[in-house]
């Protein structure tokens, strides 16, 4: 029951205790929460106070509803992005990087919609890839996706004088990717950089991805660099923050 002598807030109680309990495993993901009625007798409140704490443990991703069916616990990120294996040599040879290194950690079917277009680069992208800006980049618009599901966008630009007469500026870029295509134009890869960030979406990324309301987006920009450190690649990509556990591991030396 409530404690109205406390001074918080009943709505903020009933969602405390529901918090814990999806905390300790009493729901455990994909279970769904009592009803609405269930709810007002157990805590002694009002619907509203009850759709007060649901609402609040909504906006907090912890939970989702379906009209018609109720309310369910969400499901932990299901995509492990380890981001040191994913990006090899030895990953690449094999065509299992990137994405589709995800796919094998995690045993999910992926696939990719990809547009192609060319744009001048503006103020940020002329930063990130050390041109002028109003140089021409190639843009690699895709959507990926996990069984199906979309799980991640990403817009990749490079200097158009790399990609030019290459796959890289074709949809299918052939095995190992647009970085294997870099290689074998002379282009060999040193290093990566990655700038992660979180923020809420915008309308047209809650939409691509389906987003329960609440639910947050990861960003990352990554910039790939050459062994000279030339900047070869910059890469945006937003990752649905319900669907995706991002790993990184480095020598302690």
């Amino acid at each position: 029951m409530v404690d109205r002598r406390s001074g918080v807030p009943a709505f903020r109680q009933v969602a405390a205790d529901l918090r814990e309990k999806i905390t300790a495993g009493s729901y455990s993901p994909g279970d769904q929460l009592p009803s609405e009625r269930e709810m007002v007798e157990t805590y002694g409140v009002s619907r509203p106070t009850i759709r007060d704490a649901v609402d609040m443990l909504r906006a907090e991703g912890l939970v989702t509803s379906e009209h018609g069916r109720g309310v369910f616990v969400r499901p932990p990120a299901s995509i492990q992005r380890i981001a040191r294996s994913r990006l090899s040599r030895e990953a690449r040879t094999q065509n299992r990087g990137a994405f589709l290194a995800d796919a094998a950690t995690r045993g999910f079917t992926p696939s990719s919609s990809v547009k192609i277009r060319f744009e001048e680069a503006d103020a940020r992208a002329a930063q990130h890839l050390a041109i002028d800006e109003g140089a021409e980049v190639t843009v690699r618009d895709r959507v990926m996706r996990a069984d199906g599901l979309v799980v991640q966008l990403a817009v990749s630009r490079l200097p158009r004088e790399l990609t030019r007469g290459t796959a890289i500026e074709d949809v299918d870029t052939g095995p190992g990717g647009a970085y294997a295509r870099l290689e074998d134009a002379g282009h060999r890869l040193g290093s990566f950089v990655e700038h992660v960030g979180a923020r809420m979406p915008t309308p047209d990324e809650t939409s691509l991805l389906q987003l329960a309301e609440g639910v947050p987006v990861v960003t990352v920009t990554r910039v790939a660099y050459g062994e000279d450190g030339t900047p070869l690649e910059m890469n945006d990509m937003i990752l649905a923050g319900d669907r995706y556990e991002l790993s990184y591991e480095w020598p302690a030396d």
